[in-house]
């Protein structure tokens, strides 16, 4: 027998050799952990800051906590500009940044009433979920009464920074029902979005 075909014969041999059952689990496992080797989204990494910070303004309680977050990760423009619905084209070039910083005042005390009642223990981020034009990111909150509440982020890209444009807490988007108050308001008021101005910023 030749050296070469002692050599072939041994080759053949271990390939035909059964897989041990650790090696097919080993496989297996490489396998399974492939997509989650996978690049995050990288919405992620910009909502796990804002959670922290949302959490920690809730602690506090204060309208300059939560005012600051927003004016961090909210994508203000976007969001005032939708609450105002059918009386978009009413606001003058001149009120803008009065009614943005307006509607951050109203965003940050309407969170700052809610924290005194919904007290936040922990939170949990869920995945992100890419539309094409808006990343959704779900989390589940704790609260310190010992309730859980389903909360989803919405997320997109504004001026390449990825902006949070509303928020669904048990599948109600806040930013629909804020578009709700101020339409109510204005129908009232013949459209007149300065009055709204003027309030927002009382």
């Amino acid at each position: 027998m030749t050296y070469e075909h002692s050599r072939m014969t041994g080759t053949n041999r271990a390939i035909s050799r059964p897989i041990s059952r650790r090696s097919l689990l080993a496989l297996v496992a490489v396998a399974a952990a492939g997509p989650a080797l996978a690049a995050e989204h990288p919405a992620l990494d910009v909502m796990r800051q804002a959670a922290k910070e949302f959490l920690n303004a809730n602690r506090q309680g204060t309208l300059a906590s939560f005012k600051t977050v927003l004016q961090r990760h909210a994508a203000i423009p976007d969001i005032a500009l939708y609450s105002l619905g059918q009386y978009k084209t009413k606001l003058p070039e001149e009120q803008r940044g009065r009614y943005y910083g307006g509607v951050v005042n109203f965003m940050a005390r309407y969170f700052a009433d809610q924290s005194r009642q919904y007290r936040l223990a922990k939170y949990e981020l869920g995945a992100a979920s890419d539309s094409g034009e808006e990343v959704q990111v779900s989390s589940k909150v704790f609260l310190l009464s010992g309730k859980t509440y389903t909360v989803n982020w919405v997320l997109a890209k504004r001026e390449g920074k990825f902006k949070i444009v509303d928020v669904k807490v048990l599948g109600f988007s806040l930013v629909y029902l804020q578009r709700n108050l101020f339409t109510a308001f204005l129908s009232k008021r013949n459209g007149d979005v300065t009055q709204l101005v003027g309030a927002l910023i009382r």
